[in-house]
C-alpha cells in the first residue's frame, strides 16, 4: 500500500487540498490578478501621475543621490537596485520604462536626464543598460519635494525588507503634465501631456472659484500640449467636450514650417520656392508617437506604389531637428491638396484617443472629467500640505523643547558645573532642581564645552524666538482652510515661474486651431491632367497613345487582331467598359499601359467573364446618362455616377435572361429628347425622350415590340434636327433625316420600315 509523503511538520499535504467548483476558484484568482494589473501596474495614480514602476524608479535613483547637481551613474546600478529591492520584475521592463522617462520625444517634461543613446524618435532603440547612464532632472526632485518632510505614508516593499513611498507629494502636476497611457483588464487609460503654466492657471481658477463652469476652464487650459509639437485640428468645442467627460478623440498632425523661406506666409505655409516656379513642402514636426523613420517609409511606398501621384520624392535632412522636404510631381501641385493627400493616407495625421481613466485616493480606478481631476488633485495638495505643516509643528515643538533646557542651562551654568562635578547621577539631580525632561538634561549633558560662550545663549534665545513665531503661523495655517488655499495659490504660482511660456521648457508646442474645410481629396485630383488616346483590341488588349492622335489612322495590332475602340480621353477620366452581359467595368485612364507595345490584355486588370464580349467605352463624365438596350427590346436609362464600380470585378447593371445580351449602351447628349431603335427586322421606332425610365439596376421597359429576332440598335436625337446615320464607304460621310414624325409613336410599338438608305446592317452608327 503507497504511503503519502509527509511535510517536516509532520501533517500529510493532501489534507490541505480544498474541494472547489472550478469555474469559481478560477474567477476568485483571475479577480486578483485584475485588480493587482489596475491597482498596481496599468493606471497612474491621480495624485502622482506615476504608475508603480516609475515611482520606484525615480524613489531608488533618489536613494543613490544621483540629483541633477551630482554625477551619472549606470542605468545598470539603477535597474539592478529597483528590480533587486522594490520592483520584482524583469529588468527589460524596469530599463523600458526608465528610458521612456528620459526621452524629451515622449515626455513632455523629461524626469530622467540620460547619458548615452536613450533611443531617437526614428524609432531606434537605446543601448543596453550597461552602456548608458543617468540622473533626475529638476522637474524629478520638484515631484519628490517634501518626501522627508512626513508629507506620505511609506508602505512595505514585497519582501518587507525596505520602505517605498505610497506617493510622490510634490507640487509638479504630473499626471496632466506628462500624461500616461496603459492596458489593465477590462479597461484602459491614454492622456495625452499638457502645458504645466496652462495647468496651474486652470487650478487657481477651480481654487478661487469652486464652481467655476467648465467652458471658463477650457479657455485657460486649451488643450493637449505633446512633447513632439504638432498641429490639433479640432474645434474648441470637440476638444472641450473631450475634457468634460474624461472619453473622446481629436486628430493630430505633423507641422509644415519652411524657417528658410522669405515670405511670412510661406514659412508658415511649410513651402521652400526654389527658383523657376519650383517649390517643395518640409515638414518640421510630426505627431505623438509617430516614429520618424516609419513615417518616410510610408511615404517612399506610397510613391513607389504610384498611390500618390502627385508626390516625386521624399528626404530626410533632419539633425537634431526635424526637416523632411516633399518634392511634387510638378510645379502645378496643389499644395494643399497634396499635404490633405497625406493626411489622409500617412500616419503625418493620428488621431489620439483621450480617456481620463485614473486611481483616484483610495485608489478606486475613475474616469474623470478635467474640472473633477483638478478638485481632487488640489483636495490632496492640501492634505500634503497639512500633513507637511504638521510634521514640522512636531519637530519645532521636539526642537523647542531642547532649545528651553540650553537657556535654563546657560542661566544656571555654574551650578550645572558643580551637579556635573559632584553627583554620582547628575541627571536625576538637574530633572529634580530645574525641572527638566529626559531629553532636555540628556542634551545638557551632552552639549561640547566650546557651546558655553555667551554668544551661544544670544543665539539660542534668537531660534525660541523665531521657532515660536513658525509656530504660530503654523498653527493658523492649519485652522484656517482659508490660508491653506492661499498657500497653495503661492506655491503653484512660484511653480508656473519655472514653467512660463516664455521658458524653453514652459513653451507651448502644439498648436490648437481648426482647420479650414479640407480640399476635397480624391485620386482623380492628384492626377496630373494630360491628353490620351485609348485603343482597345477585339481581343482585348488596351493601352493608351499620349496625345490626342488622329483616330483614323491605323494603329499595330497582334496577328489576327484589329481595332475595337478608340477614343480621346485625360489621364484624369474614369472609363465605363460595358461587357454583353450587362456588367459594367471602371478603369483609370492613368493606370493603362503606354502604346510602345500592343499593351495589356484587359481582362488581367478587371474580372471580365471569358465568354462576355465588350459593346461599349465610354468616358465618364459627372451625372452623364446613357441609353441602355438589350436584344430583347427592353432597355433604361443609367447615370454614369451610379454605375461606377469600385472593384474589378464590376457591377451588374443591367439584368439579362437567357441568350440576351446587352446590345447598346450609348452616351445621350445633352439636348437630345427622343429615341430611335432598330430591330433586326429592319423596323424602325421612335418615341419620347421623357418615356425612357431612369434606373440604377434591372431590365428596363419594352422599347419596340417584335415577333421575330431582336433589337440590333439603339440612339438618342433631337428630333428638331433629325436622325443622322453613317454612310459606307471611306470617309465620315452622315445622312440626316429630318422628317421623322411618321416613325413617331408611343414606346414598344412594332415600328415600320426605315428610310431610304439606312444602313443594311441596321446600326446607325
Amino acid at each position: 500500500m503507497a504511503t503519502s509523503e509527509l511535510d517536516d511538520s509532520g501533517a500529510d499535504p493532501f489534507d490541505a487540498i480544498v474541494d472547489a467548483p472550478f469555474d469559481s476558484a478560477l474567477s476568485e484568482r483571475y479577480l486578483v490578478y485584475a485588480l493587482s494589473t489596475i491597482t498596481a501596474r496599468s493606471l497612474p495614480d491621480l495624485r502622482d501621475g506615476l504608475k508603480p514602476v516609475h515611482r520606484r524608479l525615480l524613489w531608488t535613483m533618489r536613494q543613490l543621490k544621483l540629483d541633477p547637481a551630482s554625477g551619472f551613474k549606470k542605468s545598470a546600478r539603477v535597474v539592478g537596485e529597483v528590480i533587486g529591492k522594490y520592483h520584482p520584475h524583469g529588468d527589460t521592463a524596469a530599463y523600458d520604462a526608465m528610458v521612456r522617462l528620459a526621452q524629451d520625444f515622449a515626455l513632455r517634461y523629461p524626469l530622467v536626464e540620460g547619458q548615452g543613446n536613450f533611443g531617437n524618435i526614428d524609432g531606434d532603440n537605446a543601448a543596453a543598460y550597461r552602456y548608458t547612464e543617468a540622473r533626475l532632472t529638476r522637474t524629478a526632485m520638484r515631484l519628490m519635494e517634501g518626501l522627508d518632510a512626513g508629507t506620505v505614508d511609506f508602505i512595505p516593499t514585497y519582501n518587507n525588507e525596505e520602505e517605498e513611498p505610497e506617493i510622490m507629494p510634490g507640487l509638479f502636476p504630473n499626471l496632466l503634465a506628462n500624461g500616461a497611457s496603459g492596458i489593465a483588464v477590462g479597461m484602459a487609460t491614454n492622456i495625452p501631456s499638457h502645458n504645466v503654466a496652462e495647468i496651474v492657471d486652470a487650478t487657481l481658477e477651480v481654487i478661487d472659484n469652486p464652481h467655476v463652469e467648465h467652458a471658463r476652464l477650457m479657455e485657460l487650459f486649451k488643450g493637449p500640449d505633446f512633447a513632439t509639437g504638432g498641429v490639433v485640428p479640432e474645434s474648441a468645442d470637440t476638444i472641450s467636450h473631450a475634457y468634460e467627460t474624461g472619453r473622446g478623440s481629436f486628430r493630430v498632425r505633423g507641422r509644415f514650417h519652411a524657417a528658410e523661406a522669405d515670405k511670412a506666409e510661406d514659412r508658415d505655409a511649410g513651402i521652400e520656392r526654389l527658383g523657376g516656379g519650383q517649390w517643395q513642402l518640409v515638414v518640421s514636426e510630426i505627431p505623438y508617437q509617430v516614429q520618424k523613420g516609419k513615417l518616410i517609409e510610408q511615404i517612399a511606398q506610397l510613391i513607389a506604389d504610384k498611390k500618390l501621384p502627385i508626390l516625386e520624392d521624399v528626404r530626410d535632412e533632419s539633425d537634431e531637428n526635424i526637416r523632411l522636404v516633399l518634392v511634387p510631381r510638378s510645379r502645378n501641385v496643389d499644395p494643399e491638396l497634396l499635404k490633405e493627400s497625406l493626411y489622409k493616407l500617412t500616419d503625418l495625421e493620428t488621431r489620439f484617443g483621450l480617456n481620463l481613466n485614473v486611481l483616484d485616493r483610495t485608489r478606486t480606478p475613475m474616469v474623470m472629467g478635467l474640472k473633477e481631476l483638478l478638485d481632487n488633485w488640489i483636495a490632496s495638495q492640501i492634505d500634503i500640505l497639512q500633513r507637511r505643516s504638521r510634521h514640522r509643528l512636531d519637530q519645532i515643538a521636539r526642537r523647542l523643547e531642547l532649545v528651553e533646557g540650553y537657556i535654563i542651562a546657560f542661566l544656571n551654568l555654574d551650578r550645572v558645573i558643580e551637579i556635573i562635578r559632584t553627583e554620582d547621577d547628575p541627571k536625576a539631580v538637574m530633572m529634580e532642581e530645574f525641572k527638566l525632561t529626559d531629553r532636555q538634561a540628556e542634551a545638557i549633558l551632552n552639549m561640547r564645552l566650546r557651546s558655553l560662550r555667551k554668544l551661544e545663549e544670544m543665539q539660542l534665545r534668537e531660534e525660541r524666538d523665531d521657532l515660536l513665531k513658525e509656530q504660530e503661523e503654523l498653527e493658523k495655517l492649519l485652522g484656517s482652510p482659508a490660508r491653506q488655499r492661499t498657500r497653495l495659490k503661492r506655491d503653484l504660482n512660484s511653480l508656473r515661474k519655472e514653467y512660463a511660456e516664455d521658458t524653453d521648457l514652459g513653451r507651448r508646442r502644439t498648436t490648437i486651431a481648426e482647420a479650414a474645410p479640407a480640399v476635397e481629396f480624391s485620386m482623380d485630383a492628384m492626377i496630373e491632367k494630360e491628353p490620351v488616346t485609348v485603343i482597345l483590341s477585339q481581343k482585348g488588349w488596351i493601352r493608351a497613345a499620349k496625345g490626342h492622335v488622329d483616330l483614323e489612322q491605323d494603329f499595330k495590332f497582334k496577328e489576327g487582331d484589329g481595332s475595337a475602340f478608340v477614343l480621346h480621353a485625360q489621364t484624369t477620366d474614369k472609363l465605363l467598359l460595358a461587357g454583353d452581359d450587362g456588367r459594367f467595368f471602371t478603369l483609370g485612364a492613368d493606370k493603362l499601359p503606354g502604346a510602345r507595345g500592343f499593351g495589356e490584355p484587359v481582362r488581367n486588370t478587371l474580372d471580365i467573364d471569358t465568354t462576355a464580349n465588350i459593346i461599349a467605352v465610354v468616358v465618364h463624365k459627372p451625372k452623364q446618362r446613357l441609353l441602355l438596350a438589350a436584344t430583347t427590346g427592353k432597355g433604361f436609362a443609367a447615370t454614369t455616377d451610379e454605375i461606377l464600380a469600385e472593384t474589378r470585378k464590376g457591377r451588374q447593371v443591367v439584368n439579362l435572361k437567357g441568350d440576351a445580351k446587352l446590345a447598346v449602351a450609348r452616351p445621350i447628349l445633352e439636348g437630345h429628347d427622343h429615341v430611335a431603335v432598330v430591330g433586326d427586322n429592319r423596323k424602325l421606332v421612335v418615341f419620347n425622350l421623357e418615356e425612357l425610365p431612369d434606373l440604377a439596376k434591372g431590365q428596363g421597359v419594352k422599347l419596340q415590340n417584335y415577333r421575330d429576332g431582336g433589337l440590333s440598335d439603339a440612339t438618342t436625337f433631337k428630333l428638331e434636327d433629325g436622325l443622322s446615320w453613317t454612310m459606307g464607304g471611306k470617309g465620315d460621310r452622315t445622312r440626316t433625316e429630318t422628317e421623322m414624325w411618321q416613325w413617331k409613336v408611343a414606346r414598344g410599338g412594332a415600328g415600320r420600315l426605315p428610310p431610304q438608305g439606312f444602313p443594311r446592317d441596321n446600326r446607325f452608327g
